[in-house]
């Protein structure tokens, strides 16, 4: 696939003022998501969903990951970094003082919020994740990590996250069985494979999932892995920054979130 082509600000406005690319932003801004749930969720055909993606994944807005769980499937993510990049260059078009500026709003007093994060082995992307979101909330979300089959945690989790001034090496792993009592607000798989057999949990928190490979997969030791473990500690810090200002926003009555209507009305 080639370079991405760059926009300027009015075909960016053109861009976003379709609905139905309006609403595959707006679903993507939650979770990555298959071609065949967001056909579901747009209730559209999918080779017009497919051309939507497309056009959207040519501006850099959208971009795609081949399943590690089934390589016939591909997830599409949210770029909230270039879509935010793209907003604040309409407000400097119209006029220089209006250029928006993205500022993380402060978690509402008395409002803790819990999150699970999920993956595997719990070695290192949910790990690292855990760390991250609590370090970055300055301990106000309580944040959780566990597997479906835990193994010790990686050396490189522990090694990357201390270059970030984080220490996770007496971090211990766990079996995602032992939160399956434990209310969340989200739970948050990292890895295809477990997403696809993610248990429910109380309360129905909202269920999201990011489709970030296994850093240990890329390379056969611990050094050629390495730069695979600094790439996704940074997709991971980005990702916890648009989560964060997710959290701030008021707690929402789970019977009322548009995938439990859609759960709903399809049964």
């Amino acid at each position: 696939m080639g370079a991405e082509r760059e926009i300027t600000p009015d075909e960016f406005l053109r861009l976003i003022a379709d609905a139905r690319r309006w609403r595959l932003l707006r679903e993507l801004a939650t979770s990555d998501l298959r071609v065949n749930e967001l056909v579901d969720r747009l209730d559209s055909p999918q080779n017009l969903v497919s051309y939507h993606l497309r056009e959207l994944r040519d501006a850099g807005l959208v971009s795609a990951r081949q399943s590690s769980a089934d390589g016939r499937d591909t997830y599409y993510r949210l770029d909230a970094a270039r879509c935010a990049e793209r907003l604040g260059d309409v407000g400097a078009a119209l006029h220089p003082g209006l250029r928006m500026i993205a500022a993380a709003p402060p978690l509402a007093a008395g409002a803790r919020r819990r999150v699970l994060f999920l993956c595997t082995g719990n070695s290192s992307r949910s790990q690292m994740a855990e760390a991250l979101l609590r370090h970055r909330s300055g301990g106000a979300v309580d944040a959780r990590s566990a597997g479906s089959h835990p193994k010790a945690v990686h050396a490189n989790a522990v090694r990357v996250m201390a270059e970030r001034g984080i220490d996770i090496s007496a971090a211990t792993t766990k079996h995602l069985r032992r939160f399956s009592r434990v209310r969340f607000d989200r739970v948050v798989t990292l890895c295809d494979r477990v997403r696809e057999i993610c248990p429910e949990f109380l309360g129905d928190p909202l269920a999201m999932h990011w489709s970030i490979p296994d850093p240990a997969l890329e390379g056969d030791n611990d050094d050629a892995s390495y730069p695979a473990f600094a790439r996704t500690v940074d997709e991971l810090d980005a990702r916890i920054g648009v989560l964060l200002a997710q959290l701030s926003q008021p707690k929402e009555d789970p019977r009322e979130r548009p995938d439990r209507q859609r759960a709903l009305s399809r049964r």
